[in-house]
């Protein structure tokens, strides 16, 4: 499907997976609408994907964990489109890496509220703008943690496979609209979420990564590209993407570090 001229809303979007989206998808030709909470950094992003050729941009503040602010950002966006073609939720992130017998609440409720009641917000809020038997789409972006559980991952396993649940039950709820819907789960990328999952420990954070060529954004967000851009009658309902070194969440081949000299 040619998305020229088309409309894209991206979450999350000042950074990572929505930031490199919103550039991919600019290079299309289309139209952005863009959502996160760190508004400067939404400008910037903004400002890249004009200069990548996106027809026109549209960028406000949105926090998915709040009603309100999806209502009133869905209501700012009706403004400037009053249907929209693609809705990409991609907010969210995991908090911590405790073991259920040290989780926080804090953590347990900000997954909940980004992953899961976020992606279900977003939703509900856009679903009305979106036309029927034309090829329209929502892509939500998971994680292979949403296929395989791991330790200290109990919260952000499980929001990440109630995202699946969801994804597979507006699937069966949107047949026959025309309407599509499909998950993409990424495996070990690069981005600001070892960071955030650490509360800015880079030193922790770098390790995560250490020996090991992960994806990167621009990987995830070519296969947001080319998920959308399939004809109106195909649907690709999830997608698994790895780095060739990840052969499970489990099994990471690391290169052993560089012997000096």
């Amino acid at each position: 499907m040619d998305l020229a001229g088309k409309t894209i809303l991206i979450t999350g979007a000042s950074s990572g997976f929505g930031a490199a989206a919103a550039l991919a998808f600019a290079r299309t030709g289309c139209h952005l609408v863009l959502g996160a909470r760190r508004v400067t950094r939404l400008n910037e992003v903004a400002a890249a994907a004009r200069e990548a050729g996106a027809r026109s941009v549209q960028f406000h503040s949105l926090d998915v964990a709040s009603t309100r602010s999806v209502e009133s950002f869905t209501a700012w966006a009706r403004d400037f489109h009053p249907t929209l073609d693609v809705l990409i939720n991609n907010a969210g992130g995991a908090l911590g890496l405790d073991p259920v017998a040290l989780g926080r609440d804090e953590d347990w409720e900000g997954m909940v509220q980004s992953n899961f009641l976020g992606l279900l917000r977003m939703t509900r809020a856009v679903l009305p703008l979106l036309p029927q038997h034309a090829g329209a789409w929502v892509l939500n972006v998971g994680s292979i943690a949403g296929h395989t559980a791991y330790e200290g991952g109990a919260a952000y396993c499980g929001v990440k496979a109630a995202e699946r649940s969801v994804t597979q039950a507006l699937r069966l709820e949107l047949s026959g609209s025309g309407i599509r819907v499909g998950s993409l789960d990424p495996g070990l990328a690069e981005t600001e979420f070892s960071l955030v999952r650490f509360k800015g420990d880079a030193v922790r954070a770098a390790k995560v990564y250490e020996g090991v060529r992960p994806l990167t954004p621009v990987d995830v967000a070519e296969a947001m590209v080319w998920m959308v851009s399939r004809p109106p009658h195909v649907c690709v309902d999830e997608l698994v993407l790895k780095p060739t070194d990840q052969a499970a969440i489990h099994k990471v081949y690391r290169r052993p570090p560089a012997t000096p000299g």
